[in-house]
């Protein structure tokens, strides 16, 4: 049997199992041999090789019958023990893997690599912990769980660990996918009826990168199958990576068995980017500029102006750059601060900073080691009373919420407590140095 007739089959099968199930599971295959009725085909995986032929051994042998080749058995090697096959089958396994992985979870960008990330205090522990997940070898860290608001680098260190991987060992099959796409997995096996080969599916990654995770919560069905999932997963010690807003005991509506398992592994915050930070990046993008646009000038004290304005979140501030230096291109100006505050004066009535509740609780909350839970719950042992009057005093002075608004974003209390904490705060801070110094340190930080 010739390349070109595996090639009409495959293009037969597909029509019979449909565009999804060709491309996770017959597109990887490559056709080896046809010897004594024995068609030999490699298979990324063993799993994928016995999956095949258990779900589509039987079409496979028929098509190849009405294709000329009369077939009386399949037998699947994984593709790195059949290099006498061809002088480059060594690139197989890497391919087929890969295409695999593509298929099952979404593209990884080209762009987010660890050389594209900007190291700075707030990201340090994110980024280290990152590089050593992607260093592979055995598993430490299960699961790796980042979290952070947006723009902060979530999503690029995920992307970065799944290119190093991929990189390092091209035999891995690693998936990277949103929790939404998982969420439309799930629901598309359900409507099949082929659950079986979705548990089969996502079972037999390598390592499985899930971004968004919070997007599951409430979704009683989706949680259960990547409860499932997540304990199949650690049970045969392959990689987990997690990535949400929030840490896991925050996320609300998540399972409490979803959210102890979350907890199991290291669990690192990627803190909001300060100045430094900020003014690395708008470097890191001005190099690239200036090969995208050789004829553009920028005048000193701009890139510290932005650094500084635009605090809240990296995308912002890398769109802010890209926009100057386009109409810069286009007007051919110089990029002054009078241009800039122009150019730019949507964006940068948008970043004024505004600070939310939510934000002093979770910052009052990692300054006292308190957590969120208690720092809104009903416990008033001093150790938890404190911050929380600490807290309600910062939600009064550096928001515009009355105070029947803060009372209830701290448990439902009413406003005479906060008006209690309030007064509290105030005379202690006049006597007591070290609760003065906690707020404004705690000012400082959230005003940055």
């Amino acid at each position: 049997m010739t390349n070109d007739k595996w090639g009409a089959v495959c293009r037969d099968i597909q029509g019979v199992i449909g565009e999804n199930n060709f491309v996770t599971w017959i597109k990887p295959l490559e056709f080896n041999n046809l010897k004594e009725g024995v068609a030999q085909i490699s298979a990324p995986t063993r799993f994928a090789g016995e999956w095949v032929s258990r779900h589509f051994g039987d079409d496979i042998k028929r098509l190849m019958a009405r294709n000329g080749a009369s077939v009386e058995r399949l037998e699947f090697v994984v593709a790195t023990r059949v290099a006498p096959v061809q002088a480059n089958v060594d690139t197989k396994p890497a391919a087929a893997a890969a295409a695999a992985s593509e298929s099952l979870g979404a593209p990884v960008d080209a762009r987010f690599t660890f050389d594209s990330f900007v190291v700075g205090k707030p990201n340090a522990l994110a980024h280290a912990a990152a590089r050593r997940v992607a260093e592979g070898g055995p598993v430490t860290f299960n699961p790796l769980f980042l979290y952070g608001g947006v723009g902060l680098g979530k999503t690029h260190l995920m992307h970065a660990i799944a290119h190093e991987l991929r990189q390092r060992s091209p035999e891995l099959r690693v998936v990277y996918l949103s929790a939404e796409q998982f969420m439309y997995r799930f629901v598309q096996a359900l409507r099949e009826r082929d659950m079986m080969g979705f548990k089969e599916l996502f079972r037999s990654v390598d390592v499985l990168m899930v971004d968004d995770v919070q997007f599951i919560a409430g979704k009683d069905s989706t949680q259960e199958e990547f409860f499932h999932t997540f304990n199949a997963l650690v049970d045969q010690n392959k990689q987990i990576i997690i990535s949400a807003d929030r840490a896991p005991g925050e996320i609300k509506d998540l399972e409490d068995r979803i959210k102890s398992r979350l907890q199991c592994g290291l669990i690192v915050d990627l803190h909001p980017t300060d100045y430094e930070l900020r003014l690395g990046v708008l470097q890191q993008k001005v190099d690239q500029y200036r090969t995208q646009y050789p004829g553009v000038k920028l005048a000193d004290g701009v890139l510290e102006f932005l650094a500084h304005r635009i605090s809240t979140n990296v995308r912002v501030l890398e769109g802010a750059l890209t926009r100057l230096f386009a109409f810069s291109s286009l007007v051919g100006r110089e990029i002054t601060l009078d241009l800039t505050q122009d150019c730019l004066a949507d964006v940068l009535r948008a970043s004024d900073r505004k600070v939310t509740v939510e934000e002093i609780q979770r910052r009052v909350g990692e300054h006292f080691n308190v957590r969120l839970s208690d720092l809104v719950g009903p416990k008033r042992v001093r150790q938890i009373a404190r911050p929380r009057q600490i807290a309600m005093y910062l939600a009064k002075q550096l928001t515009a919420r009355s105070l029947p608004d803060i009372g209830r974003r701290f448990g439902g209390r009413d406003h005479t407590t906060v008006m209690h904490a309030v007064k509290r705060i105030e005379e202690l801070r006049a006597r007591d140095n070290q609760i003065a110094e906690d707020l404004e340190l705690l000012r400082r930080m959230l005003e940055a």
